[in-house]
Parts: structure tokens; C-alpha cells; sequence
């Protein structure tokens, strides 16, 4: 037996009216003619019988109605011979349909540029800018430093080109960043890997490009992708800094040649890595480094050696007051860090400098403010063996070990604490070490118990690392994460980060720790000190690349910084360079320091370490400051060891 829907009236009307509008549009003009007349002639039959002298005939009423329909609907309604109705009606008609076209062409042109305009399709016409490529957690962070980096200049403008809704992303970084000064923000919908696409943010007239890393296994072939497409829409060597950033270390070689030889590109997993290894061996050095790289304290800046031409570099680290130096720029580019104190400066050279601002680098001798009673002469001091503890595994794990091997002294040993201890074995397996013994144990970090057999006050340090999940593919072991991986393992390690609080509190010590966290709000809701070492590393690499498209020399500097060989930067003991509880001027410090080779650039005083914001950490002090320190207070050098 036939079903027969028991639907209402009004769905059956409404779907009467779905097949209607679908006829097309013949159908369409078809049925709201009738319906227009449907309405017009009754209500023009009703004006006219109901006026106030009306036609006395019916011939004449008709005529009137036919005038008021005429009228109403733009047919002009004229009076005549059968001929010159139907030809004034023609008439009316075509002007009618030219009229409602034109509107028309002119409306949906409206509209199109208004949907492009919101859809950000448009070119963005700027010189000097700087643009961004590719949308992650990282835009926030790198916009942030950009706005402050041109808080001196009138106007600035950062274009981000990213595959996705424009206004959606201005909202966003509307949120984040209420207050951009004078910068404007600018974005624009498209494909980072379409050359097209790239030139609506104008790249070849931008001061800087920075490619940003994107989530996933796949963020490091989109990079490359977006090198070389950025490479097709500006071929040949452009005016623009390019800089990049890649997470896995094997990748970082394809990356640096899509870039061309004018383009900078940072490996995530090997910067993060030996930023570890030494904050793990110095605590307090992550806060020297935040307080370096982001544009609110001192950077790094050159200065012109005008009047040090001639001199020796030795003698330039005493011609500031307010800014310190710590190396050499030369003409050709190279740049110097903490060189011999006796390397001459040339005429083309430039001073290295950490400095509050770009013209805060006033030369003035401060020689006079050295108080030489107050210098010491250091013992020597050899050092011993180190028990260190590795919690978590990850990819950049491998390259934190190696990194350790070449840091500690010989008969250091290495705990590491994983749930696939195989795997991790696995991943080390190719890596002969000179002075680390390793020792793997099983279990998860964030189990209490786990963490409990392990005595962990007993260690010198401690590191605490995103875990990632682990996939062995023939005699290959490979870590991935994905795009959402970042707040899972953060969670994890918050986890553990609460549990080692609590061990500490029981055996009533400060535990050296070493974290490494993917995102940075997280970092605001860790159970640690204040004043603990996190390494947050997409903040990290923003901060980073920010630096680097503002100033380009200064990828030679980081390079140096972040390699176990060269000159890095050290918390080394006060009482080795000036005599303790003595109030002295910075500039001792300094002078104590060039007698041993090294930059000090800073200070730590323990006093202070649980106190916000700087926790104890001070950059680039004036020279003719006093300071006192004490047993425990640290200076802050730029020295080869």
C-alpha cells in the first residue's frame, strides 16, 4: 500500500517553493510577473473605484487602471491606438531591462570588490615592510616583537599572508595583541606556496620575509615549498632578509638551499636542544636569554667605531657607559664575538654591542670607575663528574645527549627515564660518546611511583622533555608529533613538573630543573619556582627570527651562541672576579673579566632569584654602578669556557 506524507501546509508550501526557485531563471520572471499582476491590477482597480471622482464610464475606468498599472510597473502606461501602446510598452521594457542590468552589473561589482576585500585578495602596496608567511601559535609571538622592534618608528606595517579567513585573522591577533603602537597590521588570504598568492603581500619591495614553521610532520616540506616559491615570485637575490625556521635537523640542509645564499634558516630541534644542555649546567641562563632576545630589554645592536679606530678591542670594552660590548663587525661581514683583546679595530668596522636601543650606544670611557684593589685573581678549578637526570624522550633528545657528551667532564653520567626505552636506545645506537655514560630505565614520568624510586634530589640537574609518540619503520626510529601534540605533551609535563615539586618540598631542596614546553601559556600554569628555567621553544624560535630579520648579522652571532664550540654564554661566580662583599662599579667587573679573556655583560644576584620580574637578572648594567656581591652571586660572561 502507498505511504502519503503527513507533513503541514507550511512545509509543503515551503518545498513548493525550494522547486520553484530551482526552475530557473525563465521560470523565475515568469511567475513573479503573474504575481506582481496578481497584485497590481486588483489594487489599481481598487484606487481607481474608489476615488473621489472616478470615470463615469467603465471604458474610461478600465483606461485608468490600466494608466495605474502601467505606472506601477515602470511600463509607462500610455493611451492610444493598439500600436502605440504596444510600441510605448516596448519601449518601457527595454529601458526597464537596460536600467535593472546596469544596476545589476554594478551591484554584483560592488560586491565583488567588497568579498575580495574581506577575503583579503587584495595587494598589499607597501615599501620597507616586513611580511609573514604561514599562520601557527608562532604569528602572535613574532607580530608582538615586530610591533615593539618599530616602537620608535612613525609609521611600520607587517603584512601576514597566511590560508586563512583575513578578517579571522586580524580578530585574532586583535585579541592577542590589543595594542600594536604604531605598526599596522596587514593581512591578506593565500597559499604561501604559490608564487601568485605571495605577491599580494608585496615581497619584493618587504625589508624582511619570515617563513614560519607550521605543525605536523609535514610543516617542514611546507617551508621548503614556500622558499621556493617565494624564490619564483622574487627571483634573483632580493632586497629582503629571508628567514626560516625548520623543526627537524634533516631537514635543515634542503631548507638552507631553498633560502638561497641570502637566506637564514633556523633548525627548532638543534637551537632547543643546546639551549638545554646549557641552562641544564647553568640555571639562570634561559632568563639571560629571554631578556636578550625580545626587544623590551637589551639586544644586541652594532654601533660605529669612529672614534675606537685604531684601538684595540680590549680597550672599546671600557668605552661605554650604558652599553656592553662583546664583539666586531667587520667590513666584509664577518662578525667577531669576544675576540683577543688585543685584535685592532679597522676603519670599516662596527662595534657589537648589548644596548637598550639602537642609539643608546654613546661612547664614554669608563677606565676611570675600575678599582683595581677590588680585582682577584681566580684559582684554578677542575670539574668534577656530573649525575644528570633525562626525563621524557623526544626527537631532539639525541641531539640534547650529544650536545652533553661534549659539555661534561668525564665519568658524568646520564639517567634517562622513558616509557619505550628500546626505541630510545635505538635512536642513540649510532652516537659513540667520549666522556657521558647513559643508562635507560622504563616507566612513565608523570607516575608518581616512577618518579619516587629515583632519588631524584640526588642529581646535579634534571630535564624535563615534551614527549612525543615513536613509530620504527625497518631499522629507522622515528619521533612525530602532530599539529594538536603540543598541549598533550605540555599537559604531561605539568604533570611531572607537580610531582618533582612535591619530592623537593619533602626532602626540603631546590631541585635544578630544565623544562621544555611547547606552548607559552602553558608556561604560566607550571607548579615550579619562580624564577625556574623554561625553554618554550616556539616562543623561542619567534624571538629568534624577529631578531634576526631585524638585524641579519646577528644569525652569525646565535650560530655561535647555540654551538658547544666558539663563545657562549656562561653564569660564572662572582667571587672569581671581584672580592666578595666589596660595593664596586660595574666597570671592575668588566676589566676583571678582559684579564681573563671574556665580555661580562651582567650580573645575578642570588638574593633576588625567587623575585620577579627580572629574578635576580641583570643585563647590560651601567658601568659606574655600584654593585656588592656576595657568595653565590653570579656574573654573567661571553667566554669560550
Amino acid at each position: 500500500m502507498a505511504q502519503h506524507h503527513t507533513t503541514s501546509l507550511r512545509l509543503r508550501l515551503r518545498y513548493r517553493f525550494d522547486h520553484l526557485m530551482a526552475g530557473g531563471t525563465a521560470g523565475l520572471i515568469g511567475w513573479l510577473a503573474l504575481g506582481c499582476l496578481a497584485v497590481v491590477i486588483p489594487a489599481s482597480a481598487v484606487l481607481v473605484w474608489s476615488d473621489r471622482t472616478p470615470p463615469t464610464t467603465l471604458a474610461g475606468r478600465l483606461t485608468a487602471v490600466w494608466v495605474s498599472v502601467g505606472q506601477t510597473l515602470k511600463i509607462g502606461g500610455a493611451v492610444g491606438s493598439p500600436l502605440h501602446v504596444l510600441a510605448s510598452v516596448t519601449l518601457a521594457l527595454v529601458a526597464l531591462l537596460f536600467v535593472s542590468t546596469l544596476v545589476s552589473l554594478i551591484t554584483t561589482g560592488i560586491n565583488q570588490r567588497l568579498m575580495s576585500l574581506r577575503r583579503g585578495h587584495s595587494t598589499v602596496l607597501e615599501d620597507g615592510h616586513t611580511v609573514v608567511l604561514g599562520w601557527s601559535d608562532q604569528v602572535f609571538p613574532v607580530v608582538g616583537e615586530l610591533v615593539a622592534a618599530n616602537a620608535n618608528q612613525r609609521r611600520a606595517a607587517v603584512a601576514v599572508l597566511a590560508p586563512k579567513d583575513k578578517v579571522e585573522m586580524e580578530d585574532e591577533i586583535s585579541a592577542r595583541l590589543p595594542d600594536t603602537g604604531t605598526t599596522r597590521i596587514i593581512c591578506r588570504n593565500g597559499s604561501t606556496t604559490d608564487p601568485t598568492e605571495l605577491c599580494r603581500v608585496s615581497p619584493r619591495t618587504a625589508k624582511a620575509v619570515l617563513v614560519l614553521p607550521s605543525g605536523g610532520d609535514e610543516g617542514d616540506a611546507h617551508v621548503v615549498k614556500t622558499l621556493l616559491a617565494l624564490d619564483a615570485a622574487v627571483p634573483g637575490d632580493g632586497a629582503a632578509v629571508v628567514v626560516a625556521a625548520v623543526r627537524d635537523t634533516r631537514n635543515h640542509m634542503t631548507a638552507r638551499l631553498a633560502a638561497g645564499r641570502g637566506g637564514h634558516v633556523l633548525c627548532v630541534d638543534g637551537v632547543v636542544a643546546r639551549l638545554l644542555v646549557q641552562t641544564a649546567r647553568q640555571p639562570g641562563l634561559s632568563l639571560v636569554y629571554q631578556e636578550l632576545l625580545d626587544f623590551a630589554g637589551d639586544e644586541f645592536y652594532t654601533a660605529p667605531a669612529r672614534e675606537l679606530v685604531g684601538r684595540t678591542f680590549g680597550e672599546a670594552l671600557l668605552s661605554f657607559a650604558t652599553s656592553s660590548v662583546v664583539g666586531l663587525l667587520h667590513a666584509d661581514g664577518r662578525v667577531s664575538l669576544n675576540p683577543d683583546p688585543g685584535t685592532p679595530i679597522g676603519a670599516g668596522d662596527s662595534v657589537l654591542v648589548v644596548s637598550e636601543d639602537d642609539d643608546t650606544a654613546v661612547p664614554l670611557d669608563v677606565a676611570p670607575w675600575v678599582e683595581e684593589e677590588a680585582v682577584v685573581t681566580p684559582l684554578p678549578r677542575t670539574a668534577p663528574p656530573e649525575r644528570l637526570l633525562l626525563l621524557g624522550w623526544n626527537r631532539r633528545a639525541r641531539i640534547v645527549v650529544d650536545q652533553l657528551d661534549q659539555y661534561v667532564a668525564p665519568g658524568s653520567t646520564l639517567d634517562v627515564v622513558a616509557q619505550d626505552v628500546v626505541a630510545c636506545a635505538g635512536d642513540l645506537a649510532a652516537a659513540p660518546r667520549q666522556r657521558l655514560e647513559v643508562a635507560f630505565h622504563e616507566g612513565d614520568i608523570t607516575d608518581p611511583l616512577v618518579l619516587a624510586k629515583l632519588d631524584v634530589p640526588s642529581y646535579d640537574s634534571v630535564i624535563v622533555l615534551a614527549e612525543e609518540t615513536v613509530t620504527v619503520t625497518g631499522t629507522a626510529t622515528e619521533w612525530a608529533a602532530d599539529p594538536d601534540a603540543g598541549s598533550r605533551t605540555d599537559d604531561r609535563t605539568l604533570v611531572t613538573l607537580l610531582h618533582l615539586r612535591a619530592i623537593g618540598e619533602a626532602a626540603d631542596r631546590e631541585l635544578s630543573l630544565t623544562t621544555e614546553m611547547s606552548d607559552d601559556g602553558n608556561r604560566l600554569l607550571a607548579p615550579a619556582r619562580e624564577g625556574a628555567d623554561f625553554i618554550v621553544s616556539g616562543r623561542l624560535i619567534s624571538l629568534l627570527m624577529t631578531q634576526i630579520s631585524e638585524g641579519p648579522h646577528l644569525a652569525g652571532v646565535f650560530a655561535e651562541l647555540f654551538e658547544a664550540e666558539g663563545n657562549e654564554l656562561y653564569l660564572k661566580p662572582a667571587t672569581d672576579y671581584v672580592r666578595a662583599g666589596s660595593e664596586v662599579a660595574f666597570a671592575t667587573v668588566v676589566e676583571a673579566a678582559r684579564r681573563r679573556r671574556e665580555c661580562a655583560v651582567g650580573y645575578r644576584l642570588r638574593a633576588l632569584a625567587a623575585t620577579g620580574p627580572g629574578f635576580g637578572v641583570r643585563i647590560n648594567p651601567d658601568k659606574r654602578e655600584p654593585v656588592r656581591f656576595g657568595e653565590g652571586d653570579s656574573v654573567i660572561v661571553l667566554a669560550e669556557r
